[in-house]
């Protein structure tokens, strides 16, 4: 990889000087400046990775510098160097983009560790502007988002199935999208001008689920003031989604297989026939075999329903989409708030590849919410998310040489307090076998 380029802002020559001892010391590529005007024209010709500027200099201030730097280059990161090290001073730096700030006189050491640090975080956003890059590519359905092989695979087989008319059936835990696979369906098939009418069947009451499928007619019963259309009508010419089919009454699911054998159905009090000329696309979080055995779901429903299916998979079962996930949903609150958020801290994201998410994607799109609407500076940080209490299984000693392993690295990892960089160049292995081997032993961070 090419050396880090820095370059120094200051108009005193011995600050100047030994910032630039102790970084070539660490193999950076160095240039220097003696004033704000110069290291403007230095950057008309040159670009680099990281400016190091004094709040305060003669002529050109360095929160002068600053602003216009961050006008023309936004990811280039600026840090700020005072000795004058009001609250008020650092905290305008920030507001106006700056990385962090150093109090003079600073520790060597410090500086290197914040570089570093830097380093790392450039290394991150110029990952997710590969992500985005390819985000076209790997979602290619509505806001589903997956470059795993398991999303790869019900990418695909929903641009096989979408041009059909049979029916769907979606399994998959609550928060994993099915309803965004039911829109992608949809959208991509020849229904797709014609409308797309959602049911979620577990959060309409039982005694209104008829009228909410059916319609009725004026005067059907004492509260029907006036003739209404149910959703098998709204759902003509187009896509009828019923959500959490699970849960649907065994009375409405005799009506509701009688409307898919026969294709006609009736509003409630009504007597004329109604064409029911929609695609069928159920979906559920329940196993639905094991309700047919307890006698809370008609195998002949089911059959009806399952003539196509597949399963969304579970976001713990697909870790590497995190990132991409995450990226997109920052990007959108981002935006929605009006808030300068650019990046997640590799801390954070650490926390999130971790975390085993239960309540899946939509779980995961919740956290970043709320991180984007706490967060104060430009980076989300592990403490703006929500506090994960995952629970503590220790590894089991023994001598076989998996366990042996396991234990290695559940040790590693608790002595650098689960810091997931460190702990990988301590075990001479990249990040990503580290996460695979987290996931196969199943270690959890202690709460």
């Amino acid at each position: 990889m090419d050396n880090t380029k820095i370059l120094i802002v200051d108009d005193e020559l011995i600050m100047r000087e030994s910032l630039a001892g102790w970084l070539r010391r660490d193999g950076h590529d160095i240039a220097l400046a003696a004033s704000g005007e110069e290291a403007m024209q230095i950057l008309k010709d040159s670009r680099f990775d990281i400016l190091l500027v004094d709040i305060k200099m003669e002529g050109m201030s360095g929160l002068d510098v600053l602003r216009q730097v961050k006008e023309s280059d936004p990811d280039v990161a600026v840090v700020m160097i005072t000795a004058y090290g009001s609250i008020a001073t650092a905290i305008d730096a920030m507001k106006n983009g700056a990385y962090d700030y150093l109090l003079k006189p600073f520790d060597p050491d410090a500086l290197g560790v914040l570089i570093e640090r830097i380093i790392e975080h450039q290394a991150q956003l110029r990952e997710c502007m590969f992500l985005r890059e390819q985000y076209k590519e790997r979602t290619r359905f509505e806001s589903m988002i997956g470059q795993s092989r398991s999303m790869q695979e019900v990418f695909d087989l929903i641009q096989d199935v979408a041009p059909m008319d049979s029916t769907v059936l979606i399994f998959g835990e609550t928060g994993t999208g099915k309803g965004l696979a039911a829109k992608a369906l949809h959208t991509n098939s020849p229904r797709s001008d014609g409308p797309f009418v959602a049911v979620n069947c577990g959060a309409v009451p039982e005694h209104l689920m008829e009228s909410e499928l059916f319609g009725h007619q004026k005067g059907a019963f004492t509260d029907a003031k006036e003739t209404k259309k149910g959703r098998l009508e709204m759902a003509h010419g187009g896509t009828l989604f019923l959500d959490e089919i699970g849960e649907i009454s065994m009375r409405m699911q005799i009506d509701l297989l009688q409307v898919l054998e026969d294709r006609v159905f009736y509003r409630v009090g009504g007597t004329q026939p109604l064409e029911a000329y929609f695609r069928v696309i159920a979906a559920t979080n329940r196993d639905i075999e094991d309700a047919i055995k307890a006698g809370t779901f008609r195998e002949d429903l089911y059959y009806r329903l399952n003539v196509i299916s597949f399963t969304m998979p579970p976001l713990r079962e697909r870790k590497e989409d995190i990132p991409l996930l995450a990226e997109h949903f920052l990007y959108r609150f981002s935006q929605e708030t009006n808030k300068p958020i650019e990046r997640i801290s590799r801390q954070a994201m650490d926390e999130m590849m971790l975390y085993e998410w239960p309540g899946n994607a939509r779980e995961l799109e919740n956290a970043i919410e709320r991180a984007v609407v706490v967060g104060k500076g430009h980076t989300i940080m592990p403490e703006d998310l929500p506090i994960f209490t995952p629970e503590h299984i220790p590894p089991i000693k023994s001598n076989t040489l998996r366990d042996v392993e396991k234990t290695h690295i559940f040790e590693i990892l608790n002595e650098n307090q689960w810091n997931i960089a460190k702990s990988a160049k301590i075990l001479d292995i990249d990040r990503s076998t580290l996460y695979s081997k987290i996931k196969r032993y199943k270690l959890n961070k202690p709460a």
